[in-house]
């Protein structure tokens, strides 16, 4: 039997171990063991291996996001993650005995949202993940044009990262952005674990630095990137780094970028995760000369499908009977009515009423964020329309006006 049982700090060791065997390591485990890490250990669960007691053979971890945007709303949302089995239990129903624990951890903490980033995207499809939106990443010339935006009454000032000196700020303007999917780091620990040199943050490039936005002395933007300095047969062609820019306004983040592309000795800077909806996607003059690379972000699973769908807003007025299917969480199945205005409180019930739609719980999944259209889905033939024209409503109002995003990864 696959018994779930908790993990707590004392056993660090058991668990990076563990994670060495399914994310494979250069580094030592005792040099490993002195990095700081943000795990929740209220909220971290293992698997234990039967033919050697004590010893981890699995183990999984949710983050507390407790203030994510979802649209029109915030949400309390499970974010999964460390997800590991050792290559000798594979195939054993570890994973599965996990996701049950996680599932089941969810609904009593009255999270009905559980996000997660894929490893392999094949795996979290059966447990009723879909892809809830995608993101572009750009490697982008030394000097690249953008169009024309007023910025004035903007300074920049640019600075070694420090913790005690930025984190504030960084918590601060990064947790304004009302983004669908654009989580925050909830913890300390969490923060400085993202912000620290740890050298698969590091890599070979320099310690972090930060370019502060400000007006009339407020920080309104930041962005956090690292440089490589490097020598080419023709000369300096080092690159930039960005790891992360939060910048929610346009005159904002044309100075950012305008900055990041144009340091000394560089020729190229590459991008972090952006939505497909990003400003400077449209304000590069030469979009296409970016070499720009779209590919899934964040996976949603709805674990409570009535809060989870009264949750959110609409995008438009809707009133549309979905009939759902989950093979995972049963309770989730049957149909649903959502009844919502563009500007109210959604109403979300079981009826008995006929199915204006049919799809599974992994494609509502998708559709969550507003950034997977439910029009997409049909076409794929994932989502099935009964009642003839309620499809493109329906696929409207579960859109939003801001494609959805994380910005990093947890």
């Amino acid at each position: 039997m696959n018994e779930v049982i908790p993990v707590g700090a004392d056993r660090l060791r058991d668990v990076v171990d563990v994670d060495t065997w399914a994310f494979p390591s250069q580094h030592r485990l005792d040099d490993q063991l002195e990095w700081p890490y943000p795990l929740p250990w209220g909220r971290t669960y293992g698997v234990e291996d039967q033919t050697h007691p004590g010893r981890l053979s699995a183990f999984h971890a949710s983050y507390a996001f407790a203030d994510t945007p979802v649209p029109g709303a915030r949400l309390p949302i499970a974010g999964l993650t460390w997800v590991c089995v050792h290559p000798q239990w594979r195939r054993q129903g570890l994973l599965r005995a996990m996701m049950d624990a996680h599932f089941a951890h969810c609904l009593e903490r009255g999270e009905p949202v559980s996000m997660l980033y894929a490893a392999e995207p094949a795996i979290y499809g059966r447990f009723g993940y879909g892809i809830a939106a995608r993101q572009v990443t750009l490697t982008v010339s030394r000097g690249a044009a953008l169009r024309p935006v007023d910025t004035a009454g903007l300074t920049v000032s640019i600075d070694h990262f420090d913790f005690d000196a930025h984190s504030g700020l960084v918590a601060r303007l990064h947790g304004a952005v009302d983004r669908p999917g654009w989580v925050t780091r909830p913890t300390e620990a969490h923060q400085r674990s993202y912000l620290s040199e740890l050298p698969m943050r590091k890599q070979d490039f320099e310690t972090l630095r930060i370019l502060v936005v400000e007006r009339d002395g407020e920080p309104v933007g930041y962005a956090l990137f690292r440089r490589k300095f490097v020598w080419a047969a023709g000369g300096p062609a080092g690159m930039v780094r960005v790891v992360e820019v939060a910048a929610e306004e346009p005159a904002i983040a044309h100075v950012v970028w305008s900055r990041l592309f144009d340091f000394d000795l560089t020729t190229e800077v590459i991008t972090p995760s952006l939505a497909p909806d990003d400003p400077l996607l449209s304000m590069l003059v030469d979009y296409r000369a970016m070499q720009p690379c779209t590919k899934d972000n964040v996976w949603a699973r709805l674990v409570d499908v009535g809060a989870a769908l009264a949750g959110r807003r609409y995008q438009s007025d809707v009133e549309v009977v979905l009939d759902v299917t989950d093979a995972v969480l049963p309770q989730n199945a049957g149909r649903w009515l959502v009844r919502a205005s563009a500007s109210g409180v959604p109403e979300v019930v079981r009826t008995d009423r006929a199915a204006d739609l049919a799809l599974d719980v992994r494609e509502l999944g998708a559709a969550y964020l507003g950034g997977i259209s439910l029009v997409e889905l049909a076409a794929a033939g994932l989502v099935t329309e009964l009642a003839p024209g309620s499809l493109v409503p329906a696929s409207l109002a579960f859109g939003w006006h801001r494609a959805p995003v994380s910005n990093w990864v947890f």
